[in-house]
Protein backbone atom coordinates (compact mmCIF):
# COMPACT_ATOMS: atom_id res chain seq x y z
CA UNK A 1 0.00 0.00 0.00
CA UNK A 2 2.84 2.37 0.83
CA UNK A 3 4.42 1.81 -2.61
CA UNK A 4 1.05 2.43 -4.29
CA UNK A 5 0.59 5.66 -2.34
CA UNK A 6 4.09 6.73 -3.38
CA UNK A 7 3.33 5.99 -7.04
CA UNK A 8 0.09 7.96 -6.92
CA UNK A 9 1.89 10.88 -5.28
CA UNK A 10 4.56 10.90 -7.98
CA UNK A 11 1.96 10.78 -10.72
CA UNK A 12 0.01 13.67 -9.19
CA UNK A 13 3.22 15.69 -8.84
CA UNK A 14 4.43 14.92 -12.37
CA UNK A 15 1.18 15.30 -14.35
CA UNK A 16 -0.97 18.37 -13.89
CA UNK A 17 -4.71 18.00 -14.30
CA UNK A 18 -7.24 20.58 -15.43
CA UNK A 19 -9.71 19.50 -12.74
CA UNK A 20 -7.18 20.40 -10.05
CA UNK A 21 -6.88 24.02 -11.21
CA UNK A 22 -8.15 26.42 -8.55
CA UNK A 23 -8.67 30.06 -9.44
CA UNK A 24 -7.96 30.98 -5.80
CA UNK A 25 -4.36 29.87 -6.31
CA UNK A 26 -4.05 32.13 -9.34
CA UNK A 27 -5.61 35.01 -7.40
CA UNK A 28 -3.07 34.62 -4.60
CA UNK A 29 -0.22 35.01 -7.10
CA UNK A 30 -1.78 37.90 -9.00
CA UNK A 31 -2.52 39.88 -5.86
CA UNK A 32 1.21 40.24 -5.23
CA UNK A 33 2.35 43.83 -5.50
CA UNK A 34 5.03 44.80 -8.00
CA UNK A 35 7.63 46.53 -5.84
CA UNK A 36 9.52 49.39 -7.46
CA UNK A 37 12.45 48.71 -5.12
CA UNK A 38 13.02 45.29 -6.70
CA UNK A 39 13.81 46.89 -10.07
CA UNK A 40 16.24 49.80 -9.60
CA UNK A 41 16.35 50.79 -13.27
CA UNK A 42 12.60 51.02 -13.81
CA UNK A 43 11.01 54.46 -14.23
CA UNK A 44 7.72 53.56 -12.56
CA UNK A 45 5.17 50.83 -11.99
CA UNK A 46 1.74 51.31 -13.54
CA UNK A 47 -1.10 48.85 -12.87
CA UNK A 48 1.50 46.32 -11.76
CA UNK A 49 3.48 46.62 -15.02
CA UNK A 50 7.12 47.77 -15.10
CA UNK A 51 7.63 50.87 -17.25
CA UNK A 52 11.14 51.67 -18.53
CA UNK A 53 12.18 55.05 -19.94
CA UNK A 54 14.27 54.08 -22.96
CA UNK A 55 15.55 57.57 -23.90
CA UNK A 56 17.00 57.82 -20.37
CA UNK A 57 18.57 54.35 -20.60
CA UNK A 58 19.98 54.70 -24.13
CA UNK A 59 23.14 56.71 -23.26
CA UNK A 60 24.15 54.03 -20.75
CA UNK A 61 23.93 51.07 -23.13
CA UNK A 62 27.57 51.54 -24.22
CA UNK A 63 28.61 50.25 -20.79
CA UNK A 64 28.68 46.39 -20.84
CA UNK A 65 28.28 46.22 -17.06
CA UNK A 66 25.16 48.35 -17.25
CA UNK A 67 23.58 46.33 -20.06
CA UNK A 68 24.23 43.11 -18.14
CA UNK A 69 22.57 44.60 -15.07
CA UNK A 70 19.62 45.77 -17.16
CA UNK A 71 19.20 42.36 -18.79
CA UNK A 72 19.36 40.64 -15.41
CA UNK A 73 16.59 42.92 -14.15
CA UNK A 74 14.40 42.11 -17.15
CA UNK A 75 15.01 38.36 -16.87
CA UNK A 76 14.00 38.43 -13.22
CA UNK A 77 10.89 40.46 -14.07
CA UNK A 78 9.74 37.88 -16.63
CA UNK A 79 10.25 34.90 -14.33
CA UNK A 80 9.80 36.12 -10.76
CA UNK A 81 8.16 39.53 -11.10
CA UNK A 82 5.05 40.70 -12.92
CA UNK A 83 6.05 38.88 -16.12
CA UNK A 84 5.53 41.96 -18.28
CA UNK A 85 7.27 45.26 -19.01
CA UNK A 86 6.82 48.26 -21.29
CA UNK A 87 9.78 49.94 -23.00
CA UNK A 88 8.54 53.48 -23.55
CA UNK A 89 10.15 55.32 -26.43
CA UNK A 90 12.12 52.23 -27.44
CA UNK A 91 12.10 53.35 -31.09
CA UNK A 92 12.23 57.15 -31.48
CA UNK A 93 12.40 57.14 -35.27
CA UNK A 94 8.69 57.35 -35.98
CA UNK A 95 9.26 58.21 -39.65
CA UNK A 96 10.99 54.86 -40.06
CA UNK A 97 8.05 53.15 -38.34
CA UNK A 98 5.62 54.97 -40.63
CA UNK A 99 7.54 53.70 -43.65
CA UNK A 100 7.32 50.15 -42.26
CA UNK A 101 3.57 50.65 -41.69
CA UNK A 102 3.15 51.66 -45.34
CA UNK A 103 5.01 48.51 -46.40
CA UNK A 104 2.77 46.36 -44.22
CA UNK A 105 -0.40 48.02 -45.53
CA UNK A 106 0.70 47.36 -49.11
CA UNK A 107 1.41 43.73 -48.27
CA UNK A 108 -1.98 43.32 -46.57
CA UNK A 109 -3.70 44.88 -49.60
CA UNK A 110 -1.90 42.44 -51.91
CA UNK A 111 -2.83 39.57 -49.60
CA UNK A 112 -6.51 40.58 -49.50
CA UNK A 113 -6.65 41.03 -53.26
CA UNK A 114 -5.22 37.56 -53.75
CA UNK A 115 -7.60 36.05 -51.18
CA UNK A 116 -4.73 34.60 -49.16
CA UNK A 117 -3.81 34.83 -45.48
CA UNK A 118 -6.40 34.78 -42.73
CA UNK A 119 -6.86 32.60 -39.71
CA UNK A 120 -6.00 33.42 -36.14
CA UNK A 121 -5.20 31.46 -33.01
CA UNK A 122 -7.43 33.26 -30.51
CA UNK A 123 -9.77 35.60 -32.42
CA UNK A 124 -12.62 35.23 -34.89
CA UNK A 125 -11.63 35.57 -38.57
CA UNK A 126 -12.32 39.08 -39.86
CA UNK A 127 -11.75 40.79 -36.53
CA UNK A 128 -8.32 41.84 -37.69
CA UNK A 129 -5.83 41.74 -40.53
CA UNK A 130 -2.97 39.30 -40.05
CA UNK A 131 0.30 39.42 -41.94
CA UNK A 132 2.06 36.18 -41.18
CA UNK A 133 5.85 36.17 -41.35
CA UNK A 134 6.07 39.94 -41.48
CA UNK A 135 9.79 39.49 -40.72
CA UNK A 136 10.71 37.94 -44.07
CA UNK A 137 8.19 39.95 -46.09
CA UNK A 138 9.46 43.21 -44.59
CA UNK A 139 13.07 42.30 -45.34
CA UNK A 140 12.36 41.41 -48.97
CA UNK A 141 10.16 44.46 -49.58
CA UNK A 142 12.55 47.08 -48.21
CA UNK A 143 15.88 45.79 -46.84
CA UNK A 144 17.07 49.27 -45.86
CA UNK A 145 13.99 49.98 -43.77
CA UNK A 146 14.17 46.47 -42.30
CA UNK A 147 17.79 47.02 -41.27
CA UNK A 148 16.96 50.21 -39.36
CA UNK A 149 13.85 48.64 -37.82
CA UNK A 150 15.63 45.55 -36.45
CA UNK A 151 18.80 47.41 -35.50
CA UNK A 152 16.95 48.60 -32.40
CA UNK A 153 19.15 48.02 -29.33
CA UNK A 154 16.28 47.47 -26.90
CA UNK A 155 14.74 44.73 -29.03
CA UNK A 156 18.09 42.93 -29.11
CA UNK A 157 18.79 43.38 -25.40
CA UNK A 158 15.42 42.19 -24.16
CA UNK A 159 15.60 39.15 -26.46
CA UNK A 160 19.04 38.26 -25.15
CA UNK A 161 17.97 38.95 -21.57
CA UNK A 162 15.43 36.13 -21.69
CA UNK A 163 16.88 33.75 -24.29
CA UNK A 164 20.62 34.34 -24.36
CA UNK A 165 22.57 34.81 -27.60
CA UNK A 166 21.75 33.37 -31.04
CA UNK A 167 18.00 33.77 -30.55
CA UNK A 168 15.71 33.39 -33.58
CA UNK A 169 13.46 36.32 -34.48
CA UNK A 170 10.02 35.92 -36.03
CA UNK A 171 7.23 38.49 -36.34
CA UNK A 172 3.56 38.60 -37.28
CA UNK A 173 1.72 41.85 -37.94
CA UNK A 174 -1.70 42.25 -36.32
CA UNK A 175 -4.14 45.03 -37.23
CA UNK A 176 -7.23 45.14 -35.03
CA UNK A 177 -9.82 47.07 -36.97
CA UNK A 178 -12.48 49.36 -35.45
CA UNK A 179 -15.06 47.15 -33.76
CA UNK A 180 -12.68 44.20 -33.67
CA UNK A 181 -13.56 42.08 -30.62
CA UNK A 182 -11.09 41.01 -27.96
CA UNK A 183 -9.27 37.72 -28.12
CA UNK A 184 -10.00 35.02 -25.59
CA UNK A 185 -7.47 35.03 -22.70
CA UNK A 186 -4.63 32.65 -23.33
CA UNK A 187 -1.00 31.78 -22.94
CA UNK A 188 1.28 31.53 -25.94
CA UNK A 189 3.67 29.29 -27.84
CA UNK A 190 4.56 26.46 -27.31
CA UNK A 191 2.04 24.82 -24.96
CA UNK A 192 -0.42 27.65 -25.37
CA UNK A 193 -1.09 26.64 -28.98
CA UNK A 194 -2.38 23.19 -28.05
CA UNK A 195 -5.61 21.86 -26.61
CA UNK A 196 -5.97 21.17 -22.89
CA UNK A 197 -6.12 17.45 -23.66
CA UNK A 198 -2.78 17.61 -25.49
CA UNK A 199 -1.20 19.82 -22.83
CA UNK A 200 -2.17 17.38 -20.05
CA UNK A 201 0.07 14.73 -21.61
CA UNK A 202 3.19 16.76 -20.89
CA UNK A 203 4.87 16.40 -17.47
CA UNK A 204 4.97 19.35 -15.11
CA UNK A 205 8.60 20.20 -15.83
CA UNK A 206 7.69 20.80 -19.49
CA UNK A 207 4.99 23.24 -18.34
CA UNK A 208 7.71 25.00 -16.36
CA UNK A 209 10.35 25.26 -19.07
CA UNK A 210 8.16 25.88 -22.14
CA UNK A 211 7.97 29.63 -21.34
CA UNK A 212 11.76 29.73 -21.12
CA UNK A 213 12.03 28.98 -24.84
CA UNK A 214 10.12 32.00 -26.17
CA UNK A 215 9.70 35.72 -25.57
CA UNK A 216 6.53 37.52 -26.66
CA UNK A 217 6.65 41.17 -27.62
CA UNK A 218 5.23 43.91 -29.79
CA UNK A 219 5.99 47.37 -31.12
CA UNK A 220 3.19 49.89 -31.54
CA UNK A 221 2.92 51.32 -35.06
CA UNK A 222 0.21 53.80 -34.04
CA UNK A 223 -0.76 55.52 -30.81
CA UNK A 224 -3.08 53.08 -29.05
CA UNK A 225 -5.41 54.50 -26.43
CA UNK A 226 -7.31 52.23 -24.06
CA UNK A 227 -10.32 52.63 -26.37
CA UNK A 228 -8.26 51.17 -29.23
CA UNK A 229 -7.87 47.94 -27.26
CA UNK A 230 -4.21 47.43 -26.34
CA UNK A 231 -3.31 44.02 -24.95
CA UNK A 232 -5.10 42.92 -21.80
CA UNK A 233 -2.51 41.68 -19.29
CA UNK A 234 -2.70 39.79 -15.99
CA UNK A 235 0.55 40.58 -14.13
CA UNK A 236 2.12 37.72 -12.14
CA UNK A 237 -0.11 35.10 -13.81
CA UNK A 238 2.90 33.49 -15.51
CA UNK A 239 3.81 32.00 -12.12
CA UNK A 240 0.72 29.78 -11.95
CA UNK A 241 2.11 26.26 -12.65
CA UNK A 242 -1.00 24.79 -14.29
CA UNK A 243 -1.90 27.85 -16.31
CA UNK A 244 -1.73 26.12 -19.69
CA UNK A 245 -4.57 23.87 -18.53
CA UNK A 246 -6.65 26.67 -17.03
CA UNK A 247 -7.08 29.22 -19.83
CA UNK A 248 -10.35 27.67 -21.04
CA UNK A 249 -11.75 27.28 -17.52
CA UNK A 250 -14.76 29.64 -17.11
CA UNK A 251 -13.73 30.64 -13.57
CA UNK A 252 -10.26 31.62 -14.78
CA UNK A 253 -11.70 33.59 -17.68
CA UNK A 254 -14.01 35.43 -15.32
CA UNK A 255 -11.08 36.27 -13.07
CA UNK A 256 -9.10 37.48 -16.08
CA UNK A 257 -11.98 39.68 -17.26
CA UNK A 258 -12.22 41.27 -13.80
CA UNK A 259 -8.52 41.78 -13.10
CA UNK A 260 -6.67 42.20 -16.41
CA UNK A 261 -5.10 45.60 -17.03
CA UNK A 262 -4.40 47.66 -20.14
CA UNK A 263 -1.85 50.38 -20.77
CA UNK A 264 -1.98 52.92 -23.60
CA UNK A 265 0.98 52.74 -25.96
CA UNK A 266 2.57 55.43 -28.09
CA UNK A 267 4.03 54.79 -31.52
CA UNK A 268 7.49 53.29 -30.96
CA UNK A 269 6.71 51.84 -27.52
CA UNK A 270 7.48 48.16 -27.05
CA UNK A 271 5.74 45.63 -24.83
CA UNK A 272 7.32 42.33 -23.76
CA UNK A 273 6.04 39.52 -21.57
CA UNK A 274 6.50 35.88 -20.68
CA UNK A 275 4.51 33.61 -23.02
CA UNK A 276 3.01 32.10 -19.84
CA UNK A 277 1.37 35.41 -18.90
CA UNK A 278 -2.41 35.34 -19.28
CA UNK A 279 -3.19 37.95 -21.94
CA UNK A 280 -5.47 38.84 -24.85
CA UNK A 281 -5.76 41.53 -27.48
CA UNK A 282 -8.45 44.01 -26.41
CA UNK A 283 -11.58 45.17 -28.18
CA UNK A 284 -11.08 48.12 -30.51
CA UNK A 285 -13.91 50.44 -29.45
CA UNK A 286 -12.87 53.32 -31.69
CA UNK A 287 -14.52 54.21 -34.99
CA UNK A 288 -11.42 55.16 -36.93
CA UNK A 289 -8.24 53.72 -35.35
CA UNK A 290 -6.74 50.64 -36.95
CA UNK A 291 -4.56 49.39 -34.11
CA UNK A 292 -1.42 48.17 -35.83
CA UNK A 293 1.21 46.28 -33.84
CA UNK A 294 4.01 44.07 -35.05
CA UNK A 295 4.16 41.03 -32.80
CA UNK A 296 7.59 39.62 -32.01
CA UNK A 297 7.90 35.97 -31.15
CA UNK A 298 11.55 35.36 -30.32
CA UNK A 299 12.74 31.78 -29.88
CA UNK A 300 15.66 30.20 -28.09
CA UNK A 301 18.46 28.87 -30.26
CA UNK A 302 18.16 25.64 -28.29
CA UNK A 303 14.68 24.76 -29.54
CA UNK A 304 16.09 22.59 -32.31
CA UNK A 305 17.19 18.98 -32.81
CA UNK A 306 20.82 18.05 -33.41
CA UNK A 307 20.39 16.37 -36.81
CA UNK A 308 18.58 17.26 -40.02
CA UNK A 309 16.14 14.46 -40.87
CA UNK A 310 14.14 13.91 -44.07
CA UNK A 311 10.99 12.79 -42.31
CA UNK A 312 8.86 13.01 -45.45
CA UNK A 313 11.02 10.36 -47.12
CA UNK A 314 10.87 8.24 -43.98
CA UNK A 315 7.08 8.48 -43.85
CA UNK A 316 6.79 7.38 -47.47
CA UNK A 317 9.04 4.40 -46.84
CA UNK A 318 7.30 3.37 -43.62
CA UNK A 319 3.66 3.76 -44.64
CA UNK A 320 3.33 0.58 -46.78
CA UNK A 321 5.02 -1.41 -44.04
CA UNK A 322 2.57 -0.14 -41.44
CA UNK A 323 -0.37 -0.94 -43.73
CA UNK A 324 0.66 -4.59 -43.85
CA UNK A 325 2.29 -4.96 -40.42
CA UNK A 326 0.58 -6.94 -37.69
CA UNK A 327 1.12 -4.29 -35.01
CA UNK A 328 -1.12 -3.11 -32.22
CA UNK A 329 -2.49 0.41 -32.28
CA UNK A 330 0.03 1.42 -29.63
CA UNK A 331 2.94 -0.14 -31.51
CA UNK A 332 1.89 1.65 -34.69
CA UNK A 333 1.71 4.95 -32.82
CA UNK A 334 5.19 4.36 -31.41
CA UNK A 335 6.62 3.72 -34.88
CA UNK A 336 4.97 6.88 -36.22
CA UNK A 337 6.31 8.92 -33.31
CA UNK A 338 9.87 7.87 -34.22
CA UNK A 339 9.34 8.76 -37.87
CA UNK A 340 6.87 11.58 -38.56
CA UNK A 341 6.94 15.18 -37.41
CA UNK A 342 4.47 15.24 -34.55
CA UNK A 343 4.46 19.00 -34.06
CA UNK A 344 2.65 21.48 -36.31
CA UNK A 345 5.35 24.14 -36.21
CA UNK A 346 7.30 25.71 -37.78
CA UNK A 347 5.12 26.08 -40.84
CA UNK A 348 4.24 28.66 -43.48
CA UNK A 349 1.17 30.27 -41.91
CA UNK A 350 0.18 31.91 -45.19
CA UNK A 351 -0.36 28.51 -46.83
CA UNK A 352 -1.06 26.56 -43.65
CA UNK A 353 -2.98 28.86 -41.29
CA UNK A 354 -4.58 27.72 -38.01
CA UNK A 355 -8.13 27.64 -39.33
CA UNK A 356 -10.56 25.61 -37.25
CA UNK A 357 -8.07 25.08 -34.43
CA UNK A 358 -5.01 26.39 -32.66
CA UNK A 359 -2.55 24.68 -34.98
CA UNK A 360 -2.46 23.09 -38.47
CA UNK A 361 -2.45 19.31 -38.88
CA UNK A 362 0.90 17.67 -38.17
CA UNK A 363 2.65 15.10 -40.35
CA UNK A 364 2.02 12.41 -37.71
CA UNK A 365 -1.69 13.26 -37.58
CA UNK A 366 -1.90 12.92 -41.37
CA UNK A 367 -0.24 9.51 -41.19
CA UNK A 368 -2.66 8.30 -38.51
CA UNK A 369 -5.59 9.56 -40.59
CA UNK A 370 -4.34 7.76 -43.70
CA UNK A 371 -3.81 4.47 -41.87
CA UNK A 372 -7.24 4.62 -40.25
CA UNK A 373 -8.88 5.11 -43.67
CA UNK A 374 -6.55 2.58 -45.39
CA UNK A 375 -5.39 5.04 -48.02
CA UNK A 376 -3.24 3.63 -50.80
CA UNK A 377 0.48 4.47 -50.60
CA UNK A 378 0.04 6.65 -53.68
CA UNK A 379 -2.77 8.64 -52.07
CA UNK A 380 -0.80 9.05 -48.85
CA UNK A 381 2.32 10.16 -50.70
CA UNK A 382 0.34 12.78 -52.63
CA UNK A 383 -1.22 14.12 -49.42
CA UNK A 384 2.17 14.11 -47.70
CA UNK A 385 3.76 16.07 -50.55
CA UNK A 386 0.90 18.58 -50.55
CA UNK A 387 1.30 19.07 -46.81
CA UNK A 388 5.07 19.47 -47.13
CA UNK A 389 4.62 22.06 -49.88
CA UNK A 390 2.42 24.15 -47.56
CA UNK A 391 5.20 24.26 -44.99
CA UNK A 392 7.89 25.51 -47.35
CA UNK A 393 9.12 29.13 -46.99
Amino acid sequence: MQKLDRSLHLRARTYLRAEDCDVADLATLCEAATDLADYPLVARVEKGVLIYDCPALLPRLADPAFTETLMAEWADAFQNGPGVLVLQGAEPDTAMIDRASDIFRDLIAQQNAAGTGGGDHFAKPGANDRLWNSLEKHCLADPANFARYYANPFLALVSQAWLGPYYQMTAQLNVVNPGGAAQSPHRDYHLGFQSAQAVARYPAHIHAFSPMLTLQGAIAHVDASIEAGPTLLLPHSQKYPAGYLATANPAFRTYFDSHAVQLPLKKGDMLFFSPALFHAAGTNQTKDVKRMVNLFQVSSAYGRAMESINRTAMCKALYPALLSANLTETQTANAIAATAEGYSFPTNLDRDPPIGGLAPKSQAALMHEALAARWSPEAFNAALDAQAAKRLP
